[in-house]
């Protein structure tokens, strides 16, 4: 009974001793529920800063994006004047002249008198030719000449004496006509050996050559030594005229009429010769003549113009650009090239008032020498001529005489 009693009261004091522990804190439902209200408040606290500093962020961005920076262009002035129409094509330099000289007369080269690229005046010195067997041939011909010649200086003093002899009857007729007739053969002979004299001494001076043209000698063909054949393929100098010289270039057959009635009304047609860029005029010229032929291939036509080539800009066989001027246009409105911009077929300007940029759409005409005809803006009106990437419709602009070192860039949207 003891051992039982025992047992009972070890029970109820470790379930006294349990019920006498202390309860931990996360179990305390009164101090769990204040806790997390406070986190509930401050993360409410902390979404409403966040999202008024977001506002306040986008709103200053607006502000910023609403205030547009001021954008510098140089600028020019729409004018009103004069500009040309041109037809423009590629063309090549031909001389007036150009002579291959080859060889009339066989024999050896004695002497070349030119120097390379020398210019040379009409009949100067070329080359020599050894004349020796041509003087000997023109000798032959004179000596038989002589002796014929006074062959027949005997047989008219003979005819004389038939004559004078027939009238006193001492000869019969028939030997007077004989002598006549001999008289006659021998002024034939004479001739025949008149024209061998001549010829011999055309081709002796076939062994001096001298320049057929002025104009400038290319590059030594031949050397003292060589041999020349008479109708021979061989060069032996080229000589090209250089002043005045042409240039021959090709139009399409539509542009004819248009050049056919500027001729009729002003005679003469200006033409400049440009270089390969078009950038750099070499000379200027007059429109000579018109071919007399369309060519059916092509349908173009060929037009030489004359240039007096002073200065010697032009050069034989120099590809050069033409601009043959057709017309000019009087009073129209011009602004620089520069400053006409595009969005695809669409033409537009930058027009600046009061410090903004406005867009204006345009009509384009003929363009010349950095300046365009347009329509649809005033002479007088400034536009811009730069910064392009930069400007749009409302721009504020800084007009500049010298272009920002930024590149511009042509063709933009407005």
């Amino acid at each position: 009974m003891s051992e039982i009693e025992d047992k009972s009261d070890a029970q109820h004091i470790g379930a006294d001793h349990q019920l006498s522990a202390p309860v931990p804190w996360y179990r305390k439902r009164w101090i769990l529920w204040p806790i997390l209200l406070l986190l509930l408040l401050l993360a409410v606290i902390v979404f409403f800063v966040i999202h008024e500093s977001n506002v306040k962020a986008a709103a200053a961005k607006r502000a910023l994006a609403a205030i547009k920076p001021s954008v510098t262009s140089t600028v020019a002035t729409a004018t009103k004047g004069d500009i040309g129409v041109y037809l423009d094509a590629i063309g090549t330099v031909t001389p007036v002249y150009t002579s291959s000289i080859t060889a009339q007369a066989s024999g050896v080269l004695t002497a070349v008198h030119y120097r390379e690229g020398q210019l040379l005046q009409k009949g100067d010195a070329l080359i020599d030719i050894d004349p020796q067997p041509y003087e000997a041939q023109l000798l032959q011909a004179e000596g038989a000449l002589e002796r014929d010649t006074n062959v027949l200086a005997q047989a008219r003093m003979d005819l004389e004496r038939y004559r004078t002899a027939w009238a006193g009857n001492g000869i019969p007729r028939q030997l007077l006509d004989d002598q006549e007739k001999i008289v006659l053969q021998d002024q034939g002979t004479v001739k025949n050996d008149q024209g061998t004299v001549n010829y011999d001494q055309v081709q002796l001076s076939y062994c001096h050559i001298t320049a057929p043209i002025a104009g400038r000698v290319g590059l030594r063909l031949v050397d003292p030594g060589n041999v020349a054949q008479a109708g021979g393929s061989t060069v032996l100098a080229v000589i090209t005229q250089e002043q005045p010289t042409t240039v021959i270039f090709t139009m399409a057959e539509d542009s004819l009429g248009q050049v056919k009635a500027r001729m009729r009304k002003v005679k003469t047609l200006p033409v400049e010769a440009m270089d390969r860029t078009q950038t750099t005029k070499i000379a200027t010229g007059k429109l000579f003549t018109i071919d007399n032929q369309i060519d059916t291939t092509t349908g173009t036509i060929k037009l030489r113009a004359l240039f007096d080539n002073h200065n010697g800009a032009l050069f034989p066989n120099q590809f050069v650009n033409t601009r043959l001027l057709v017309n000019t246009l009087e009073g129209v409105t011009l602004v620089p090239t520069a400053a006409v911009q595009h969005n695809g077929q669409v033409a537009f300007l930058y027009v600046i008032a009061n410090g903004t940029a406005s867009v204006r759409n345009i009509t384009t005409g003929v363009a010349d020498g950095g300046m365009t005809v347009v329509e649809g803006i005033n002479p007088g009106e400034i536009v811009a001529t730069s910064s392009f990437d930069k400007l749009q419709s409302g721009s504020k602009v800084l007009m500049s005489k010298q272009a920002p070192p930024a590149t511009s860039a042509e063709g933009n949207t407005p």
